[in-house]
């Protein structure tokens, strides 16, 4: 298994409010995590960087991960002891109040991976059977798509596009969706921040994944593209690949 971690603040915020990294625990099971922070006065760099500097301390004292209703669990679990961390810490600290994040964390072991989502930070995964996004948006507009209010087309320019209906921090408890994937050595999965899905198309994205470059020029090469189409936005990706077991390891994490 490799993985590869960027993150940039793009071409037009002062600040990257993004939050991510690939940590190991006991057993070096690795757990990947992408969280976007929203907030004033740079409250969304708290909200963040609390929920990353939490999962990774809880992750480095977990033992090895052997099914998946574990992975679930621990993820639903310590998910929720984040969200109530930073909803108490908006509540102690003024300059942090309202302040939230997304997060997609996924759970990688040598047989399957489990993925939680708050948010529309995102996951995809490409496959034998092509290249799909495993989580769902809790977004305003992705909830008007999927009640059949606009199309997908009208979505990807839609005012509230950045509306978000569900993150952490923000309410004293968070709902949040997880589910286990099976994979096959060579499949690819790309956790990402909206700097990256709103600007890059899926054909975009698959195209850079199938590539023969390396992970690390893979992920070079899809924050390159989305500062090339606007960069209004922070920008934060990891790759994991599976492979045969013949190569491991983390390229930049």
């Amino acid at each position: 298994m490799k993985a590869v971690f960027k993150t940039d603040r793009g071409r037009v915020r002062q600040h990257n409010e993004d939050s991510g990294g690939v940590f190991i625990n006991r057993s070096g099971q690795r757990l990947a995590i992408v969280a976007d922070g929203m907030g004033g006065h740079r409250a969304g760099d708290v909200a963040s960087e609390m929920t990353l500097a939490n999962l990774k301390m809880l992750w480095g004292n977990t033992e090895e991960i052997q099914k998946a209703d574990e992975a679930e669990e621990w993820l639903k679990l310590n998910i929720a002891k984040v969200n109530e961390i930073l909803f108490e810490h908006s509540k102690t600290f003024s300059e942090c109040e309202g302040m939230g994040t997304t997060v997609v964390a996924v759970i990688c072991t040598d047989r399957f991976s489990t993925v939680a989502s708050v948010g529309d930070s995102r996951c995809y995964i490409l496959n034998e059977t092509g290249f799909q996004q495993l989580t769902e948006d809790h977004s305003l507009v992705n909830e008007l798509v999927r009640s059949g209010q606009i199309s997908k087309e009208d979505a990807e320019h839609h005012p509230m596009k950045n509306v978000v209906l569900r993150a952490l921090g923000t309410e004293e408890t968070v709902v949040m969706d997880i589910k286990t994937i099976i994979f096959e050595d060579d499949d690819i999965l790309l956790l990402c921040s909206d700097g990256l899905s709103n600007k890059v198309n899926e054909m975009e994205m698959l195209g850079i994944l199938k590539s023969d470059k390396s992970l690390d020029e893979k992920a070079a090469k899809l924050i390159d593209l989305a500062n090339d189409h606007g960069g209004e936005d922070n920008i934060t990706l990891i790759i994991v690949e599976f492979l045969d077991g013949s190569e491991s390891g983390d390229e930049q994490c």
